[in-house]
């Protein structure tokens, strides 16, 4: 069954806005392609004593016909929340977007049992910016990290950011973040402790991130020995470690009976290719051994998804626990081409054509999200923060997502996405803008560079640049372009490819 938008019923409307690129300085609102502050929350105790009290059963009744639908839908509800991000994964890596070369059972099943998207795009094309736009809600032309690195090195969120986990935990959920954080070294303003997680166990910054048998891995901003790990040992991989305390905090927040926000952000297939013997499973492949590897790593990510789900099960969980799987950008490594890890599609991680941004989504949620299903509605990890603010009547910041609940529920989605934005500072370009525009897409590599459109209903793979029979769609672009990027401190945009922008710079972290 596909799904479509509608825009015929308004009663779950949000209000659009703009976050922010610093505490300081603001942004004009958006126009009306729609983004995401959803109503805020309703009286949550109905939810909780209603069933206990008859007669306070009969209050909640008259309450909820007075309420907002959203509000009405929180107060009943708070699930559990699960994203799950893939790293460096490309929609061909996945038998259910159609992957061939490796058994991903598990993802195949979330797929089978939820909603798989068709039209979902990463925050960005390369780790820390996606990150961003994930905690944050601000696409690429607003965000604070728009490349992994900036004139002055890495850049930490500020203390004041709202981030997603801060929302939810101010909400009352417990929060814990795991694998690979991106956005503040230990003992920055950006450290993940300092965001909203209550936990965030793994790796903080994304270079150390590349070594799966590391010294250490850090927990709220402590560095951890791994005695298996010392002088060049091998006994410890970081996966393992990180998928067990993933798996301990959904069992100690199970034991608390607070709903949880549980961000598995895992570093899996990404970085050096590396992994344990007992994981390798295409010996018998004609493969190169780093291309049998990198499969293992992508198996072993799989495995992950099915023991998480198999802990939601065993603890009683799984039916009030909404399940999100994505990947971070586009796909990389060893077996890109093998795996044909893109799904034929133009480009890789780091590039702003189709395959370095455009991801799998799937959405899982038994009793709310119709198993089998798949829809058509543009979306992306920008949503993420106005779908769980929708999701738990909470209030989030302005931001420049739109919440994709109604598409999960079934009902007509009111408001949605007219066009996408991206920008990066780095890749085959030192810059990059795209614009995704209903079945058109726009790309250049400098804000006064010509347009390159692409008709992805009829050339998924942008193979025919028809820009030049278009005029009105590649003005419509380039406007979109000039409005959203909102020019960075950080980083210098070309007008012209020739001319470069800086994005790279010294190693240490700083803040902004």
């Amino acid at each position: 069954m596909r799904l479509t938008a509608s825009l015929s019923n308004e009663k779950n409307r949000v209000t659009c806005g703009r976050g922010a690129l610093t505490p300081r300085a603001g942004i004009s609102d958006c126009t009306a392609r729609g983004g995401g502050t959803p109503p805020t929350g309703a009286s949550r105790w109905l939810a909780r004593v209603g069933h206990r009290f008859p007669s306070v059963g009969a209050l909640a009744v008259l309450v909820f016909a007075v309420m907002p639908a959203t509000d009405a839908f929180a107060a009943a509800t708070r699930p559990n929340i699960v994203f799950i991000l893939a790293d460096d994964s490309g929609l061909g890596e996945f038998g259910c977007y159609g992957g061939k070369a490796i058994g991903t059972p598990n993802v195949d099943q979330l797929a089978r049992e939820g909603m798989r998207f068709t039209n979902a795009y990463s925050g960005n094309a390369v780790c820390a910016p996606t990150r961003c736009v994930i905690m944050t809600g601000q696409h690429p032309g607003h965000e604070l990290r728009r490349a992994n690195q900036s004139k002055v090195g890495l850049l930490s969120l500020a203390t004041d950011t709202m981030t997603t986990a801060r929302m939810l935990h101010d909400a009352g959920y417990a929060t814990g973040g795991f694998g690979k954080w991106g956005l503040g070294n230990e003992g920055t303003t950006g450290a993940a402790e300092k965001q909203g997680f209550d936990i965030f166990y793994g790796y903080y910054d994304q270079v150390h991130a590349h070594d799966y048998f590391p010294a250490d891995l850090t927990r709220n901003g402590v560095r951890e020995k791994l005695p298996g790990n010392a002088n060049g040992g091998r006994k410890d991989y970081s996966h393992d470690l990180i998928e067990a305390e993933t798996l301990k905090f959904i069992e100690s927040s199970a034991k608390s009976g607070k709903p949880f926000f549980c961000y598995a952000a895992w570093t899996l297939p990404h970085g050096k290719f590396e992994i344990p013997d007992v994981y390798k499973k295409f010996g018998d492949r004609p493969w190169p051994e780093n291309v049998k590897v990198h499969a293992a790593m992508i198996a072993r990510l799989d495995a992950s998804v099915g023991k998480v789900m198999a802990k939601l099960r065993e603890l009683g969980l799984d039916r009030n626990t909404l399940v999100m799987f994505s990947s971070d950008n586009g796909a990389e490594g060893p077996g890109r081409e093998t795996f044909n890890a893109t799904a034929g599609l133009r480009g890789w991680k780091r590039h702003l054509y189709e395959g370095g941004i455009r991801m799998p989504l799937i959405v899982r949620w038994p009793g709310r999200v119709a198993p089998h299903t798949e829809s058509d509605l543009l979306a992306g990890h920008v949503d993420l923060m106005a779908t769980a603010a929708e999701l738990v009547g909470a209030k989030p910041p302005r931001n420049d997502g739109v919440s994709i609940l109604p598409t999960l529920l079934g009902q007509p989605q009111t408001t949605k996405h007219e066009w996408m934005y991206w920008e990066i500072y780095e890749g085959p370009s030192p810059f990059q803008q795209a614009v995704r525009m209903g079945k058109w897409k726009g790309y250049r590599t400098g804000t006064k560079a010509p347009l390159e459109l692409y008709d992805l209903s009829a050339d998924p793979a942008e193979k025919n640049n028809i820009a030049a029979g278009h005029a009105a769609e590649v003005k419509a672009i380039e406007a979109i372009m000039a409005r959203e990027h909102v020019p960075s401190p950080y980083y210098d945009a070309p007008e012209q490819p020739g001319k470069k922008a800086r994005a790279g710079g010294k190693k240490k972290a700083a803040a902004p």
